[in-house]
């Protein structure tokens, strides 16, 4: 059984701080379970540019309120708490911040806790994958 607080997981190494977002990273694949748990911020009144091309993301909205854009078609969303999205085809979307937004993700294959995002918003291969 794991069982952390966000207490436990802030100012850890499992807490990760970008240009516009901050991630508190609950359960990575250290921990063996096949997915990684995320507890992340999404700042105000940023934008961010993401591309899981190796994850699937499954986002759930907490708190706060802003808007999804879908890259490939320009389809526009809007997220405030209690709105869930999956990028099951690993789509390159744009996020803005109206205010914060605390999102929690999950990440299948599970994120080892130190990925940030490349130039193009994506975080690594895996690396099981990269070998291949």
């Amino acid at each position: 059984m794991i069982v952390k607080s966000l207490e436990d997981v802030k100012g850890s190494n499992d807490h990760v701080i970008g240009e516009t977002w901050e991630s508190r990273r609950f359960l990575l694949k250290k921990d063996g379970v096949g997915f990684s748990l995320h507890d992340t911020i999404i700042h105000e009144g940023t934008e961010s540019t993401f591309w899981y091309k190796y994850h699937v993301e499954a986002v759930y909205c907490i708190e706060g309120e802003g808007e999804l854009e879908d890259l490939i078609n320009g389809k526009r969303y809007s997220i405030k708490a209690g709105t869930m999205y999956c990028l099951n085809g690993h789509e390159k979307h744009r996020l803005r911040a109206k205010t914060d937004m605390r999102m929690v993700c999950v990440f299948n294959p599970p994120c080892t806790g130190r990925e940030t995002h490349d130039e193009e918003g994506a975080y690594p291969r895996p690396e099981a994958e990269a070998k291949i």
